[in-house]
Order: structure tokens, then sequence, then C-alpha cells
């Protein structure tokens, strides 16, 4: 059996963090080498981690990797090549594709398509419709993370929008049930508001959309939907919570298991605010909208307080050609995953965060969140989930770096300080900074605790 050592690292793990060693055997954590605990016996490899951070890999809950039937934009393989580039080890796959992973036919080919084509572990949602609410108890919950509720449209319209609907979907399952929450009626009225106010048949501005798709319109459904969780005693996630309004639905009390109802923050809404626009136009066109920078700084504030669980990427690509227009032809959605981590350690920078923070948002949280089996920590018996960063690099984000298949990023020109060196999944090295993606290994299938 072979065994690799990761010599001299700074480990940061469980807010912890101690420079030591790390042995990797049989795709698991074997060996912890911190306060001076020697190694147990030989190693065939070193990998000198001098001047590097050692972290758990990134979890991602939140991706749409377009397979099947939109992979003109993205598919499985070449998104799971820019997540392993970024230090992202395990995605969870969204419904709204064509068709939609909203039927037991069509969940069995996406699990196989993941199996297939995917260079990180995985996993996916089973979508809500308005009347499959029947087959939740035919899922295989140690297999499948959720069951994504779009109360708000985007992508695919997967619109659930019927109230008897909605309660049967609350009361149908304790699986954890991630929602997309917009008030569609509220959206509705705003879009015919804004469109008699230009030519007819000409598009609206793109600095509009978040006044479109408003503070309003997201904490009337949030509001709604932890409602109706509350009432069911069903197990809510919100994602991509963009406003300021909505964080008194949330409590901060940890992650410790008995927490019902919790909420996500994306990378999106962490850096980006309405003065973006701008400069950025549609590239950073996303639903919901990005908002004020009150509303961006409350939600930093809240990922440190607590409301906020933890941090996703929303990753949703589009061809450039597909992002032209204003606020109604423009594809709302931009491709994050490869670049998630170290524009969050960007921040901790700043101050704004701590690595460890991340390490908690991105790593722990959403292994404890969905239940994930032996990933997501630092731990011995633990498979070997792993990102070696190197801090004080200084490069900068050119369009030769970007693995997505739609070629482009909003962070295109950023400077950053942090780079992925390595990324070990299940102890394989899947990335190296010198020689890229291996492209011939296959994550593995997460697995989670009924």
């Amino acid at each position: 059996m072979k065994r690799t050592l990761i010599h001299n690292a700074t480990i940061i793990n469980e807010g912890q963090r101690k420079q030591g060693s790390l042995v990797i055997a049989d795709g698991r954590i074997a060996e912890i080498l911190t306060d001076g605990r020697p190694l147990s016996a030989p190693c065939d490899e070193t990998i000198d981690a001098t001047g590097c951070c050692l972290l758990p890999g990134v979890i991602d809950d939140h991706v749409h990797f377009r397979d099947p039937g939109l992979t003109h934009k993205a598919d499985i393989f070449s998104e799971s090549r820019a997540a392993a580039a970024g230090g992202v080890t395990s995605i969870m796959d969204m419904p709204n594709t064509n068709p939609p992973t909203v039927t037991l036919e069509a969940l069995e080919q996406k699990q196989a398509l993941l199996a297939e084509k995917c260079v990180v572990n995985h996993s996916c949602y089973f979508g809500a419709t308005n009347d499959n609410y029947t087959l939740f108890p035919r899922l295989d919950r140690t297999r499948v993370c959720g069951i994504k509720l779009f109360m708000g449209s985007s992508t695919g319209n997967m619109l659930v929008d019927r109230m008897d609907s909605l309660r049967r979907i609350f009361g149908g399952t304790d699986m954890l049930i991630a929602a997309h929450c917009e008030d569609q009626d509220i959206i509705r009225r705003n879009t015919e508001k804004y469109k008699a106010a230009y030519i007819e048949g000409a598009d609206i501005p793109l600095n509009k959309h978040p006044y479109i798709r408003t503070v309003q319109a997201c904490y009337a459904s949030s509001r709604l939907a932890v409602q109706l969780a509350t009432e069911a005693g069903a197990r809510l996630h919100v994602m991509h919570v963009s406003t300021a309004k909505e964080l008194p639905l949330f409590s901060n009390a940890p992650l410790d298991g008995t927490k019902q109802i919790t909420a996500e923050a994306c990378v999106a809404h962490l850096l980006f605010e309405m003065k973006d626009y701008k400069m950025l136009a549609a590239c950073i066109k996303c639903n919901p909208a990005v908002k004020r920078q009150a509303d961006r700084d409350a939600l930093r504030r809240a990922v440190v307080e607590g409301q906020i669980d933890l941090i996703a990427t929303d990753h949703a690509p589009h061809l450039l050609t597909e992002k032209t227009g204003g606020a109604l032809r423009a594809a709302s959605g931009m491709p994050m995953v490869q670049f998630s981590l170290v524009s969050m350690l960007q921040l901790a920078d700043e101050g704004i965060f701590t690595p460890e923070l991340v390490v908690e948002k991105m790593c722990h949280a959403p292994a404890r969140l969905f239940r994930i089996e032996g990933r997501g920590f630092i731990r011995e018996g633990y498979r070997a989930d792993l990102v070696l960063v190197r801090p004080h690099t200084h490069w900068q984000l050119t369009r030769d770096k970007i693995l997505s298949k739609c070629g482009w990023s909003p962070l295109e020109g950023r400077t950053f300080e942090w780079q992925v060196e390595k990324t070990f999944a299940n102890g394989h090295l899947v990335y190296d900074h010198t020689t890229g993606v291996d492209d011939t290994y296959r994550g593995e299938e997460l697995r989670f605790h009924a």
C-alpha cells in the first residue's frame, strides 16, 4: 500500500492552525503528525508543503454543471475539472437540466453521468415539481443530497407555485429541502412596471435587474419557506440568500445536528454589489440579483456571526453570447467554482473573514449540514480530500487560466494572493498547478448518513 507524506504544511482545520505533516494511504488520511508526533513508518513519496496551507477539500453544495441537455454551456467533465483546479473536491449538482431531474429515471441517468464524467466526488438533488412529491419516499437518502425546490423561476423553469403543492412538499419528507426563494408574483409585477416604462419590445436596462428581483421578492419567499418548514418540522436550507432583510429569519445556532433551518451565501453575493453592474454588466447578472453594498456587507457579517451557515458558488455557466442584452434577455448565472476558494481567502486577507472561518463555511459546514460520511475534515480515517494552497503568490486571473467550458469569468483581471497548488480527492492527486488536471480520474459518489 503506497504511503504519501505531505510534509511541513500549515494545517488549518476545525478552528485551529498547526504546523505539521499528514500521511495518505489507501485513499484515506492515515496519520496527522502535529505537536511532535513522529511518523510511524517510512513513506513511498514525500510532497514538500513548506510555505503552504493544507485544508480539507471544499464541498460545494450548489453547482449547475448543465448535464444533460445543456452541454453547449458546460458539462460534468469540463466543470469538474474546473472544480478540481479550484480546490473543490466534492460537488452537489442541480436538477434544472434537460430533461430535469424530477423522475426516478432521470435521477438514475444523472447519477450514471456523474459516475462516468466527474473528476471530483459528487451527488445531485432531486427536483421538486407541483406534483412529484409522491416520489420522495422512494429516494435513497444515502445517495441523494436533498430535494431542490424552486420557489422562484430561474434557468429551466421548474417553478413550484401552488400552495397545496408547497405544503405537501414540506410535509412529505424529512430529507433536506434546498430552496431557491423569490416571490414570482412580485417579480412579475415589477417586470410589467418596467416594461411599461420603455418602448414596446425594448429590453429593460441591466441595472434594473435588482429592481425587478427585489429585496422584497426575496424576503417574502424566504419568509414563506421558513413558515412552511416550521409548521411541518421540515429541514430547510435557503440557498443564495442575497439581502440583509432576510437575515433575521435565520438563527446563529451552531450546526450540531439539530438545526432545522439553515442559510447559504454564494460567492457572487459576497464579492459584488450594484455599482459593479457598471463595469461587469451581464457578467454578474444572476438570480437572485446582486444587490446593494449594504446587503453585501450584511451577508459578510452574517457569515462571521453565524446566520449564514455555509458558502457555496451557484456555479452556473452560460456562453458569453447568452450573456448579452438587458435585464430580460441576458442569461442569469456565472461560472464561479474554479476561483471560489481563492476569492474567499482573499477576503480573509482583507480582514473580513479568517482562513479558519473560510474552512468552516466551505468545508466543515457542508459536511455537517448534509451529514456527509467521512469527508469535510482533516481527521484520521476520513477520505483524503485535501487542498494545498500557497499564500503570497500574487497572480492575475487571465482568460487562459479558465477551465470552465464557457471560457470566461467575472473575476478576470483580478489579482490574487492565494494559489491552489495541489488538490487530492480520495488521496489521488487530481490537480497539480504545474501539470494540470488528471483527466483520467473519476471521483466517488458521496454518501450521507440517513
